[in-house]
């Protein structure tokens, strides 16, 4: 049992363990990652405005994609992005993007 009173969200109640980089419950064996439950990194557009998973971004900088003779221009609109962790936390398709080059759609 933790000492910091975490419940699985399974079966809500709080005899978890910490194994690895997972919580684990010893009733019913559910796993989650141990950062789910902390504050998650909020990721920001360019403008500062929160980016969430599903929103529709909008490029603000022409980006040569690597290993390809075009790329992405300014204005192109990606829907329904991902959002990742690190340096490049937008994700759409097979295009990782820094936060700094997007803006939010409206």
């Amino acid at each position: 049992m933790t000492g910091n009173n975490l419940t699985c969200p399974q079966c809500s109640l709080d005899q978890i363990h910490l194994e690895g980089g997972n919580h684990v419950c010893d009733t019913c064996g559910y796993e989650w990652p141990a950062a789910q439950g902390e504050a998650a990194e909020v990721i920001k557009d360019a403008n500062g405005n929160v980016l969430s998973p599903g929103d529709t971004v909008v490029l603000i900088k022409d980006l040569k994609v690597k290993g390809s003779s075009s790329g992405l221009k300014v204005g192109t609109k990606l829907k329904n992005i991902r959002l990742g962790t690190g340096d490049h936390a937008v994700e759409h398709g097979d295009y990782f993007i820094k936060q700094e080059f997007v803006k939010k759609a409206n």
